[in-house]
């Protein structure tokens, strides 16, 4: 039977959103809700759930397929091979967010994670409804080629989304020096959703921060630079479809406006202009004279992966 983390813990995510709202209310913790916010983020939450369900039988399907293909028998009983997977999913997880959020393709399916202005546990659930389609699951397939078993997968995948349910607070500020030091924590994931341009795409991890640090994505939080939640131009909408598909539209109609440069608007970063009219990440940052742990200048800039569907 395959433990499912995630269904484990939902009455958890119910409980702690519910006494966040109920602290804050009473000043006694600091957490930002907006009623209409906070209903999109769980319809979001929910139509995820569903619209995983047909695709799920494709996903199943190739990593059986895959995985009879293996190059090692791992057993799922030996701590070792959980050690591994732990680390191992971690990695494939690191390299999913990246790409979701450096090429346009994947990032119109991951950005409506990004559209709230506000940063609270409701914000974790607000998840995609076209990431199956998109395909970015099939990362994870390396994983079953190595031997790891299909429901070993699946319940490490689960257990790294709950762990990244609680970094989604402005509740706690930072942790210990020797956890901030090795795993993803709220101040890390802040910097994550922020649209400062120091901090765009920056901190992809998912369970360990060291990802970030080993390849030249990680930025510390900085106290003179305070968060800015969202993205470059907030939609400036509770329309919930057009909060889940509203990037796809917009890279479809560059595509059919500029059928030559087809490619990069699909699948080149997100605010790539086939005649640089638009301002990618990299562009902002370079404008705002800013780098990875560097906040000088780093306002209210925002772009690429966290906001160029709003320059579209």
């Amino acid at each position: 039977m395959k433990l499912d983390p995630v269904t484990l813990a939902t009455p958890l995510f119910i409980i702690t959103i519910i006494l966040e709202i109920v602290a804050a209310r009473l000043g006694k913790a600091r957490a930002n809700y907006e009623p209409r916010d906070t209903a999109v983020s769980l319809v979001m939450g929910l139509g995820s759930t569903m619209s995983g369900v047909f695709t799920a039988g494709v996903v199943a399907a190739s990593t059986v397929w895959v995985y009879q293909h293996r190059l090692f028998d791992i057993p799922m009983t030996a701590v070792w091979a959980w050690a591994a997977i732990f680390v191992l999913e971690d990695l494939v997880y690191y390299w999913f967010h990246r790409i979701s959020h450096e090429r346009r393709f994947w990032w119109a399916a991951h950005v409506n994670h990004h559209t709230s202005q506000h940063y609270n546990l409701s914000t974790a659930l607000r998840q995609t409804w076209t990431g199956g389609i998109a395909g970015t699951w099939s990362l994870w397939l390396a994983l079953a080629f190595l031997g790891f078993p299909p429901a070993m997968i699946a319940t490490q995948k689960g257990i790294s989304l709950v762990y990244q349910y609680w970094i989604h607070t402005e509740v706690i500020g930072r942790m210990p020096r020797w956890f901030e030091a090795v795993f993803n924590t709220p101040s890390h994931h802040r910097v994550h959703h922020a649209r400062n341009a120091v901090y765009l795409d920056r901190n992809y991890a998912g369970i360990l921060i060291v990802w970030d640090k080993l390849f030249g994505t990680f930025q510390p939080e900085l106290d003179d630079v305070p968060c800015k939640y969202g993205v470059v131009k907030n939609l400036g909408t509770f329309n919930i479809l057009r909060v889940a598909f509203h990037e796809w539209i917009a890279m479809g109609a560059d595509v059919l406006k500029h059928p030559r440069h087809a490619l990069g608007y699909v699948f080149g970063p997100p605010g790539w202009s086939h005649d640089g009219s638009r301002e990618t990440s990299a562009t902002l940052k370079a404008r705002a004279n800013v780098s990875a742990g560097v906040g000088a200048n780093a306002l209210d800039a925002g772009a690429g992966g966290q906001g160029a569907e709003a320059l579209s």
